[in-house]
């Protein structure tokens, strides 16, 4: 996918996000979706978090405005009254999502948003073990607190067959 697609992707779920909020991107990688949620969301305050330093340092240079930071997700990392969390392509590697989700929610303020993109299948590979498809998310989403559970939309994908965004609300 290019960047263009990426940020098309994104856009649906963000239409109505506040335009300089604070969000954080979880298993950002080098920040593709980074990048694009940037470009929707050009005011707002980024956070990007991964476990590989090497690419935290190639985000940081795509991005030198965003803050980076070495960590790993499924462990508590601190944050709060975030307006959004964005976790593309991340998830599927976890086995059992229950926890990080929790910790998810508890990160985002009250109304804040998660945004997830994965791969619209439920059976994996050695490179994507644990995917889920949009109904297997809602049920997840659902069972973790979240709320307003809704897809954005998908595209092809050669991979897995499509790509999907979705975003869920922390309830007020």
């Amino acid at each position: 996918m290019d960047q263009r697609q990426l940020v098309e992707l994104l856009r649906p779920a963000l239409a109505d996000a506040p335009p300089d909020g604070s969000w954080a991107d979880l298993g950002a990688g080098e920040g593709n979706f980074t990048v694009a949620l940037s470009t929707l969301l050009p005011s707002a305050r980024l956070l990007a978090v991964d476990r590989d330093q090497h690419a935290l340092n190639h985000l940081a240079e795509r991005l030198p405005e965003a803050e980076v930071r070495r960590a790993d997700f499924r462990e508590p990392l601190g944050l709060h009254d975030l307006d959004g969390v964005l976790m593309a392509n991340a998830l599927h590697f976890l086995r059992d999502k229950g926890p990080v989700l929790e910790l998810v929610r508890g990160y985002l303020a009250s109304g804040g948003r998660l945004v997830v993109v994965e791969y619209g299948a439920d059976r994996g590979n050695p490179w994507v073990p644990h995917p889920f498809s949009f109904p297997a998310w809602r049920r997840m989403a659902e069972a973790a607190g979240f709320s307003d559970v809704r897809e954005a939309g998908s595209i092809p994908s050669r991979f897995l067959g499509s790509m999907y965004c979705a975003w869920c609300l922390k309830p007020a």
